[in-house]
């Protein structure tokens, strides 16, 4: 059928199968994609890669296939399939318009099974002898949750016995517009699963907590009774005893409807031993409150918490006695793998969106602690299809058109620049760069094409999520013309690397422009202060370079100034914090960056700890509903943990990728700190300890590798110096 699923209407989750015969035993292969989600099985055998097959992208721009290997059994054989709405088909996406998309529909398939025979190719395509039914799975959406009524279950309908005779023929339909591409990302897959730590009657209800927030589904088993109907909301949080949904969706339009059903699953009882795991979505949560079920069920076996994010290994990290300070590193991390499902999403529950900006403020602490390059490369061709035909971009991705109107601008279209720039400093990936390399020259002549007439820029979305305030102290015109600059100067490189000199020769000139219009209208020289007056101001053109070498030291007086006003607190956005701390470590003042970071007061990131935070928040806010409690955009916080703190600072200026910098600093308030690395090149590691005798610096260099050790000011080595070659060993260190 062509009738597609909403609110008010809800459409089953489809069934295909396809019986046909083979001579003996073969190795097929199996090339599937689906508009939706699919979960493919071969004679009752599941062999899908992961869950959310095939990789989400609008497919108007790409249409995703995998391939499998599958073994056919002599004589009678099916193929079966279930499909899923996936972004198809997503009315809880009505926010950004997903409801609305000009490719919504019905979800569809194409596969192709091929196999040799007796020296012959035999192949299997869906066509009109594929047979189809209505499964159990009687509504999902991506975002809000799905409905199975286990009554309707047909046992064995992918097995090659099942009699499928009084099913459907399937529909031929119109093929997606979107360039067909084989998925090249890691699937999604579950981790470890968890119980319940604590179970909480409420009335009517049991809420269960999983102890930490993450993403994931549960699995539901009971011994149900026939009709039984049982429902499960997931949340963040609770608040006077009950779910904080407003922390996981919107109170805008459509709130009374949906702050009933989003991140609702529901099952309906067969009745007996059963068990049931949604198939088609996914949630953010740390409770899950459980209606429709009696006091004898409510056991901690009834749920089991599933894990799910992409196949991502950890690659590097940072570690501390301290627990403050190793807290916020280890929320940081389990902040960025629940918000990977193929690629960075802002948050796992009420957006699910591939927000640009979130993902490139994150871009260089992911790489430091995840192998995601590969995941980057495959959403940057995402990214680049995104693109609209004058260069710009919008804020999310995939869309279906929204983001371009508002939620996008230089500082969150830096992804475009971010991603293949940080992937190559890392990774030495030089694909990246190649294949946006048009996509990056057709956005600087955008960008140069939107100035006004003092040569600046103010577009876009600005200091996101300013700490305590409503709206950033930084003016827009000032982050979005000297992120401009910056995107033009990484331009440069990136097309010097690709090896296109006209075109870095274009974003040299750029930067030149941007740098120049910046000093000339947003600097006052004689105070060294930019406009705004405010740390993210100051600290941004001191980050990005908009001062010269013998501009800085008062620059920086004025920095110390504005933060000594707010006695010490953080006062910035996302765009601050990202520069914020590394600017205070360029000139020594790594004890106030960490302390500004972990004190307890608010706003800081300690304070978060403070109140119970498992993951990073979306917002330094004293209020404790509206805002998400998973977000990763603040985390470069490990990044400098990683480079400042235990002080890796790998390939630099991007030129050497086997030159490494050691270059730790000693806050008072650390006793030790260690960190690791693992480069193309091998595993590089640092840790310091202090002792009687001073502090004990322990370095580990892979073969190959060369750079230097450097001391902080007022450190050295015990001969006097503070700077060695980087070499493996032990170093006593004076100060």
């Amino acid at each position: 059928t062509k009738e597609f699923a909403d609110f008010d209407k809800h459409v089953p989750s489809p069934y295909f199968r396809k019986v046909f015969s083979s001579e003996k035993e073969a190795e097929a292969e199996v090339v599937i994609t689906a508009c939706g989600f699919y979960k493919l099985y071969c004679n009752g055998k599941s062999v899908t890669k992961g869950y959310f097959a095939p990789y989400i992208s609008n497919p108007d721009d790409i249409v995703y296939y995998d391939k499998y290997t599958v073994t056919l059994n002599k004589g009678r054989n099916v193929l079966a399939i279930q499909l899923g709405n996936g972004f198809q088909n997503n009315p809880g996406g009505h926010i950004w318009d997903f409801d609305r998309s000009v490719f919504r529909g019905a979800p569809k398939l194409a596969l192709e099974l091929t196999y040799k025979q007796d020296g012959e190719t035999v192949t299997v395509v869906s066509d009109e002898s594929f047979k189809t039914a209505p499964s159990a799975v009687l509504f999902d959406d991506y975002r809000f949750g799905e409905y199975c009524d286990a009554r309707k279950e047909l046992a064995g309908w992918n097995t090659a016995e099942f009699d499928d005779s009084d099913w459907c023929f399937a529909i031929p339909v119109d093929t997606p517009k979107g360039e067909p591409r084989l998925c090249e990302s890691s699937p999604i897959i579950a981790g470890e699963e968890r119980r319940a730590v604590k179970i909480i009657p409420t009335g009517n209800s049991y809420i269960y907590d999983f102890g930490v927030n993450d993403t994931g589904i549960c699995r539901l088993t009971v011994n149900g009774s026939a009709g039984q109907k049982i429902e499960i909301q997931h949340a963040e949080q609770i608040i006077d005893g009950r779910l904080d949904v407003a922390s996981i969706w919107f109170v805008r339009e459509h709130w009374e409807r949906d702050k009933d059903i989003v991140h609702k699953d529901t099952y309906i009882c067969r009745g007996g031993e059963e068990s049931y795991t949604p198939s088609f979505t996914y949630h953010g949560f740390r409770y899950a409150e459980v209606t429709g079920i009696t006091e004898e069920q409510a056991t901690v076996d009834l749920l089991e918490f599933i894990p799910l994010h992409s196949d991502i290994k950890v690659c590097g990290g940072f570690a501390t006695s301290d627990k403050t300070v190793q807290a916020l590193q280890d929320i940081t991390v389990r902040s960025d793998i629940s918000n990977f499902h193929y690629f960075p999403t802002d948050c796992p529950h009420r957006e699910k969106n591939g927000w640009t900006a979130d993902a490139a403020l994150s871009a260089e602490q992911m790489l430091l602690n995840l192998t995601v390059h590969k995941e980057y490369r495959e959403w940057m061709r995402n990214i680049v299809k995104a693109q609209n035909k004058d260069g710009a971009l919008p804020g999310i991705v995939p869309t279906s058109g929204w983001g371009f109107e508002w939620g996008n601008g230089p500082a969150w279209d830096s992804v475009l620049i971010y991603l293949p720039y940080f992937t190559y400093i890392y990774r030495q990936n030089l694909s990246i760069v190649t294949e946006s390399a048009e996509a990056i020259y057709r956005y600087l002549q955008y960008i140069k094409g939107r100035r006004d007439e003092n040569g600046l820029l103010a577009i876009g979305l600005g200091d996101w999520c300013h700490a305590g305030l409503d709206t950033p102290k930084s003016p827009l015109i000032v982050t979005d013309s000297i992120i401009s600059m910056d995107l033009a100067k990484k331009a440069e490189f990136l097309f010097g690397v690709a090896g296109l000199p006209e075109k870095a020769e274009f974003a040299k000139e750029l930067a030149a422009e941007f740098k120049v219009a910046v000093r000339k209208s947003l600097v006052d020289f004689e105070s060294m202060t930019v406009n705004g007056s405010c740390q993210t101001s100051q600290a941004m053109a001191l980050f990005y370079g908009v001062f010269g070498e013998e501009e800085r030291p008062k620059a920086f007086e004025k920095l110390l100034a504005l933060i000594e006003e707010q006695e010490r607190h953080i006062d910035v956005g996302v765009l601050g914090a990202r520069v914020l701390f590394h600017v205070l470590s360029d000139f020594g003042y790594d004890d106030l960056a960490l302390y500004m970071i972990a004190r307890p007061e608010f706003p800081s990131y300690g304070n978060w700890l403070e109140r119970g935070a498992t993951t990073l928040w979306e917002a330094m806010r004293e209020e404790e509903t509206g805002y998400s409690k998973n977000h990763h955009f603040w985390g470069d916080i490990s990044a400098w943990f990683i480079k400042r703190i235990a002080g890796i600072r790998y390939n630099l200026d991007g030129k050497d990728a086997k030159k490494v910098k050691i270059s730790p600093a000693f806050p008072e308030e650390l006793k030790d700190a260690s960190a690791y690395f693992d480069s193309n090149f091998g595993r590089i590691k640092t840790s310091w300890k202090r002792d009687d005798k001073g502090i004990l610096l322990t370095a580990a260099i892979p073969d190959g590798m060369h750079g230097e050790i450097a001391l902080p000011s007022g450190y050295c080595f015990t001969d006097g110096t503070a700077v060695k070659p980087a070499v493996t060993g032990e170093y006593l260190i004076i100060g």
